[in-house]
């Protein structure tokens, strides 16, 4: 397996960001990895990441390099800082960035299927809400989508008491302009959706984790609008073990390429 951090423009934000990207690559040598043979491009995984983290988090706390070269699979990973994935109303586009010129960028640089049966997208706390949101507004660029842990509900959070890291958060993202019914807000998007359409998507929550509920009630809603929804919940909390074991669980249901 290849891993590059690449420093990158975004023109859509104005500045210079990273990515890190994990490529397969073959090997006779190397011992006990990069044995699989490629013929044609590999599957690629879009893979988020949450509030406090960076696009080295995946890499850094899981064992992702090594689940995803066993599968032939890439894997990239944008940073967005504490954006929730939206083109905030004080501050960049970042939904623009990761949906729009990354894919192009990804496209551009590496040798990736760009085929959307063998393109998914992932992500844990604010990256779940990212992935879901992008499968949702644009169900055909992906094959499947997941979600870990993931801060689902937005108009519950902006309602909820300001976070003390970051009190001004939701009013650097969404001003004073409503959530709810937008296409920021999941549960609208599901209400909006054509089941035919949506790829088949994936939640799941530990139970000690107080944003399972909103993993519950996402797949719940998703379920009675006709989505195809696999869910996840049993014991763990929001931390680093819990995705570790889980993103494995996503890998194995992913539709690859066997």
């Amino acid at each position: 397996m290849a891993r590059l951090r690449c420093d990158v423009v975004a023109d859509s934000l104005g500045l210079a960001t990273s990515i890190t990207v994990l490529l397969p690559q073959p090997s006779r040598t190397r011992i006990g990895a990069g044995v699989r043979h490629l013929d044609a491009p590999p599957p690629v995984l879009y893979l988020l990441h949450g509030l406090s983290d960076d696009d080295t988090a995946w890499t850094r706390y899981t064992a992702i390099e090594r689940y995803a070269d066993e599968l032939g699979l890439a894997v990239v990973m944008p940073q967005v800082h504490r954006s929730f994935y939206a083109d905030q109303a004080l501050g960049g586009r970042y939904r623009t960035w990761v949906e729009q010129e990354l894919p192009a960028l990804v496209a551009r640089f590496f040798r990736v299927s760009q085929d959307p049966s063998e393109t998914f997208v992932a992500g844990l706390s604010m990256g779940g809400y990212g992935a879901l949101a992008w499968a949702l507004r644009e169900p055909g660029r992906f094959g499947a989508a997941a979600s870990l842990s993931g801060a689902l509900d937005v108009v519950a959070l902006t309602a909820g008491e300001p976070r003390e890291e970051d009190p001004r958060i939701w009013e650097r993202i969404f001003d004073d302009r409503p959530v709810a019914g937008t296409d920021a807000d999941l549960f609208a998007l599901i209400d909006r959706a054509e089941p035919g359409r949506v790829p088949p998507l994936y939640v799941c929550g530990g139970t000690e984790d107080p944003l399972v509920g909103q993993s519950i009630r996402f797949a719940a809603h998703a379920r009675s609008a006709g989505l195809e929804v696999t869910s996840d919940v049993g014991p763990g909390e929001h931390e680093w073990g819990y995705w570790d074991a889980r993103i494995r669980d996503v890998l194995a249901w992913l539709p690859l390429p066997r």
